[in-house]
């Protein structure tokens, strides 16, 4: 007797739920050779709307909560992405053309990218904070702290180890995100939507969105409630002009880390490349704050 293939639905991961597209609308993905793949939400406006506030409501917890504990979530994280590892290669080789030891390959670096990051949560005060020399009796302090609600536009090549790139940095200091995922290979990031789910993550702090970038970007650029923008994902994506999406997030000040420019085109950056700190540089503000000194 033969049976049928239990297919799975990929939805969309907000507040720690997955819902459907509110739009009630799907698109095909397919291979790297062209063979259908899947189909996958296609996410709309309201669902980055739902998306940013699940993201706002998660913030004080999360940017409340020590250190040390975030590290241990993204340790979690990392621990299930090495329980899953053999169905992030499948997604991942499918996706992206790479033989399955290549794919392994990618995995690898995207678990071991995931714990990188995870040692980095109570570190950052002390590398980017200071104790400032100042006139007087007082003590200066330096420290840097969540900027908010991010939106992430995540690459479109690199579908899992550039994803965990652009979102570890990101929540590893605190903030909350909203992430549009690579429109051609969005299964990954599906899957990893699942990790997030199973692991200590609270819901909200990572939300995750599959659609065509170029139809979303605009309204997370410009969303009010957003405090910044990542635009990595416009390179190679259709439509999209990331200088349009820089003036969109100048509405409330949006704090914005640009694409790689290559001839003034977006490009992909090397993901196995030292990622170093700029991206959590790039999302944290600095607070000063005078104490006087006791005698």
């Amino acid at each position: 007797m033969t049976r049928l293939d239990v297919r799975k639905t990929y939805k969309l991961y907000i507040g720690g739920a997955f819902p459907r597209s509110e739009s009630g609308r799907t698109y095909e993905v397919v291979s790297a050779k062209g063979e259908f793949l899947a189909n996958a939400a296609m996410g709309s406006r309201k669902d980055v709307r739902d998306a940013v506030v699940a993201a706002r409501g998660a913030l004080a917890k999360w940017s409340g909560a020590t250190a040390y504990n975030r590290g241990q979530v993204l340790y979690r994280v990392a621990e299930v992405l090495e329980g899953r590892r053999a169905q992030f290669i499948e997604e991942v080789a499918a996706g992206e053309g790479l033989s399955p030891r290549a794919a392994g390959a990618t995995v690898d670096a995207a678990i071991d990218r995931v714990v990188w990051y995870a040692g980095w949560t109570d570190k950052i005060a002390q590398v980017l904070g200071n104790l400032n020399p100042v006139a007087g009796p007082f003590f200066n302090v330096s420290a840097p702290e969540p900027t908010g609600v991010v939106g992430v536009l995540a690459p479109q090549g690199s579908s899992l180890l550039g994803l965990v790139s652009v979102v570890a940095p990101v929540i590893a200091s605190g903030n909350t995100a909203v992430v549009v995922t690579s429109a051609s290979r969005p299964l990954p990031a599906v899957t990893f939507s699942e990790v997030l789910a199973t692991s200590d993550v609270p819901g909200g702090v990572v939300n995750i969105i599959t659609a065509q970038t170029a139809e979303v970007a605009t309204w997370l650029a410009a969303h009010r409630d957003v405090n910044a923008v990542d635009l990595t994902g416009v390179a190679g994506a259709d439509g999209v002009d990331w200088a349009a999406l820089e003036a969109e997030a100048a509405g409330n000040l949006k704090r914005v880390l640009r694409p790689a420019l290559a001839g003034g085109v977006p490009v992909e950056p090397d993901w196995t490349a030292d990622p170093g700190l700029t991206r959590i540089r790039a999302f944290v503000e600095t607070k000063t704050v005078w104490h006087p000194k006791g005698l």
